[in-house]
């Protein structure tokens, strides 16, 4: 995969003149932070530390992949978390924790939501009602979590990668952060989110993902219903179609997607958007060919 890059640096504007006055990230976006390299990672980490000091004395905590062991890490190898951000290292080191991902409550209330939020041993406050989030734990927030209370930014990036930054309060006790999230939480999600993707470009190579694959109706159809748990007969059945045939798209779309059997044909399918939400398919709901 190409090492495509996002902007990221502490950039103020894109003149090679320097900017004589300094921007109000509360207000305005043209502070964004940016990285075009590997090399920009550190600079835009202290940019986006220091602005959540600014703006809520708030300690920022990122993860840009949920699902990998590896830390966020500057162009030296150094971990993020302990050298910009300021997680002590005598306290217990959330980002050598691999099981984290698994049992913290944030990263599992990122699975069901992608808007901020923010959450304290009481509840999770979304913008809009989320009924997925309310059966979430919280008995143990203060041991799982090492904060009183956060401010959390989903970022769901594509290939189904999920990122994560948080912002939690540097002097410990603040349990409420409903007037920093009501201030603030559009300009931290904006460069959360710019922070996050600007480091997965520059980081991630994915050889494994087909590059210019375009599925037919067909073959999306029969995905869909075999994601859903039907077998080749049934998706006969209900798209009136003999078993050869569905067999045929099914085939068809494995050697698009680069897949080597039926499972990790519906896995690629579905971190590429094809399926959508196949939890909400309905048998009548296709389309005749």
């Amino acid at each position: 995969m190409e090492r495509t890059v996002d902007s990221f640096v502490a950039c103020m504007d894109r003149t090679d003149q320097p900017s004589k006055s300094q921007v109000d990230f509360r207000t305005s976006r043209q502070g964004t932070i940016c990285i075009s390299s590997i090399e920009d990672v550190r600079p835009a980490a202290e940019a986006l530390r220091d602005l959540a000091r600014d703006l809520g004395n708030l300690r920022v905590a990122a993860c840009a992949n949920i699902a990998s062991k590896m830390a966020m890490a500057d162009a030296d190898g150094n971990a993020l978390a302990s050298d910009v951000f300021g997680w002590p290292g005598s306290k217990d080191q959330w980002w050598k924790k691999p099981l984290l991902a698994l049992s913290s409550p944030l990263t599992f209330a990122c699975r069901y939501e992608s808007e901020p939020f923010w959450v304290n041993a009481d509840g999770i406050r979304t913008r809009a009602p989320n009924p997925l989030l309310d059966k979430i734990d919280l008995s143990h927030f203060h041991d799982e979590v090492n904060a009183a209370s956060v401010i959390v930014i989903p970022v769901h990036l594509p290939f189904g990668q999920i990122g994560v930054v948080s912002f939690s309060p540097i002097d410990e006790g603040r349990s409420d952060l409903s007037r920093e999230f009501d201030a603030y939480a559009d300009v931290l999600e904006y460069q959360g989110r710019r922070f996050i993707n600007g480091y997965s470009r520059v980081t991630s190579q994915r050889p494994w993902i087909p590059r210019n694959c375009r599925l037919s109706k067909r073959e999306v159809e029969c995905l869909r219903w075999a994601a859903l748990g039907k077998t080749d007969v049934e998706i006969a059945m209900i798209l009136n179609r003999s078993c050869a045939t569905v067999r045929f798209h099914i085939h068809n779309a494995a050697i698009k997607l680069e897949a080597v059997n039926r499972s990790q044909t519906v896995f690629k399918a579905t971190q590429l958007g094809y399926l959508g939400s196949v939890a909400v398919a309905a048998p009548g709901t296709h389309a005749t060919a």
